[in-house]
């Protein structure tokens, strides 16, 4: 069955939107608020200020792909095309690899569409500990309805594919929680590729949900633009400053766009807000910007099957379990919520971390190899403080992240826990992704050699695909970037709505969490610029 592509009928019933590699003379744009980053936070704000009835601009630098570009279902292709840096983004040392979309939609259109609302304890936290009003467990209430209504998000309701039965089977065996993930989704094929673009818009991310509506009420888009910095005088944003890119996507043109507005709401994510208030030279009387970025970092093990997990089939993430999330309070050890990576050969070939012949004989054996990851929760104690954003020499940002004691030792039980529940649904053969670790045939072979590994960057392979932080909200400027409303404490006319206003991780995926926020605060400022 043909899908049609919504932006191709959109374009042609007159929405506004411009490739910005295809200026050939500077331009000036005007609107009543222009939105910088088009993901979770940027889509919902455009969705909700147009059916205010503003002028909305909403300006990525990414390129705009849609469902067309997706029908290969192309692994490199995709990473090349949608992700930052072409999926080789990391931290400053590279030792933490950093999976982030960009492109129109930003990381909601390749993510894998697990939706968790923001665990009771983290909202708690950041109200005792970081002077945040507003967002308790029931103000957010419904909010979370709200958007898991507009986004179809639900428990999925398919039976999990062999790679996510593996951990319902084991956390069944070892009597452990596990509970199966609202995705937001809707006529899903199961195809299993929501990482490379949907294809067929089941996913409902901002690039067919929201964005679109945000087009029909008049808003403007304007992508492969890459906004350099916010001008500002009197504790205003006076305008901005973008230079559009050129074909490649990632090379300035030489033509340079300006942009006008009474408010403008910086959503670029956890790395790429930062750097843009860092670039502006805002005012930082407390020295918060940037600081405090968390990441969610995340440590795998492997594990040969007997039977075939094929686990690049089926839906990517479908069960997961919050034993050892919350077991020590939020301020206890390091807890971690264990969930199910798809397994395509690219991503696969670098999780395994071999080479040469040991690297043919991984990959010969994937359609047999189940892979879990364990979500460490940082951000909550002293010794997790997370890292910082700063800008390079020529502007562009990088993350530095270091990992105390407190994280390793976290990231230790991590992979005991996976371990145990790996071996209890039945796997021949265990081991964590890490240079030193061997295949264990048993348990108790893999509890002795896990309690010896050497935990050291480099050696234990650490990803990320959850960016937090570095715009803390706080209702006391001292601690943090915006208020609970997400306006910035210094500048009068700018929000932030995205990730980066966490005061810490939220010990689950984001998503929600992100698009629950921003709706509550997009609809108090569309209220605001109205009066």
């Amino acid at each position: 069955m043909a899908i049609p592509d919504i932006y191709t009928a959109g374009i042609a019933s007159g929405w506004n939107i411009i490739d910005a590699s295809k200026l050939s003379a500077p331009q000036t744009l005007e609107a009543d608020v222009a939105i910088i980053g088009s993901g979770a936070g940027g889509g919902v704000a455009a969705e909700i200020l147009s059916l205010a009835g503003l002028k909305v601009l909403l300006l990525e630098e990414g390129p705009l792909r849609t469902s067309d570009s997706f029908k290969d279902m192309d692994e490199a292709r995709a990473y090349a095309d949608l992700y930052q840096e072409s999926a080789g983004r990391a931290t400053s040392d590279g030792a933490i690899a950093v999976l982030q979309g960009r492109a129109v939609g930003g990381t909601t259109t390749v993510n894998w569409t697990s939706s968790f609302r923001t665990p009771a304890p983290t909202l708690q936290h950041w109200a005792a500990q970081y002077e945040v009003t507003g967002h308790g467990i029931e103000d957010m209430a419904p909010w979370f309805a709200k958007m898991e209504q507009r986004l179809n998000i639900a428990p999925w309701a398919m039976a999990p594919n062999a790679n996510n039965s593996v951990l319902k089977r084991g956390c069944d065996a070892l009597g452990w929680d596990s509970h199966v993930i609202p995705r937001n989704v809707k006529d899903c094929w199961d195809s299993g590729y929501c990482g490379f673009g949907c294809p067929v818009n089941a996913k409902q991310s901002m690039l067919v949900s929201t964005i679109p509506v945000a087009l029909q009420n008049g808003a403007t888009l304007v992508h492969r633009l890459r906004v350099r910095q916010l001008q500002h005088a009197g504790g205003k944003i006076s305008g901005a400053v973008g230079e559009a890119l050129g074909s490649d996507g990632r090379t300035p043109s030489g033509v340079s766009v300006t942009i006008k507005a009474r408010h403008f709401v910086a959503s670029g994510g956890a790395i790429n807000t930062p750097a843009l208030l860092l670039r502006s030279q805002l005012p930082d009387p407390n020295q918060r910007l940037g600081k405090r970025t968390l990441i969610h970092p995340v440590v795998l093990t492997l594990a040969l099957m007997p039977e075939r997990v094929d686990g690049y089939y089926g839906t990517p993430q479908s069960i997961a379990s919050d034993h050892f999330q919350w077991k020590d309070g939020a301020t206890g050890p390091m807890g971690y919520k264990l969930e199910v990576p798809p397994m395509f050969p690219g991503i696969s070939a670098g999780v395994v971390g071999s080479f040469g012949e040991a690297l043919r004989r991984d990959m010969a054996v994937l359609p047999n190899t189940n892979a879990l990851l364990a979500l460490l929760r940082d951000g909550f104690v002293p010794q997790s403080e997370g890292g910082s954003v700063r800008l390079a020499a020529d502007g562009s940002p990088l993350l530095d992240y270091e990992l105390t004691d407190y994280v390793w030792e976290g990231a230790r039980r991590a992979y005991l826990s996976m371990a145990e529940v790996q071996f209890a649904a039945g796997a021949k053969q265990v081991r964590p992704a890490h240079v030193d670790a061997p295949y264990y045939g048993s348990w108790n072979e893999a509890k002795r050699g896990i309690a010896e590994l050497p935990l050291k960057k480099f050696r234990a392979a650490l990803f990320t695909a959850h960016l937090m932080g570095g715009c803390g909200m706080s209702e006391n400027p001292a601690h943090g970037v915006v208020n609970s409303r997400g306006r910035h404490h210094q500048i009068a006319n700018l929000s932030v709505m995205d990730g980066s206003v966490f005061p810490t991780s939220i010990g689950a995926n984001p998503q929600l969490s992100i698009y629950a926020l921003s709706a509550q605060n997009a609809s108090a400022l569309a209220q605001e610029l109205h009066t």
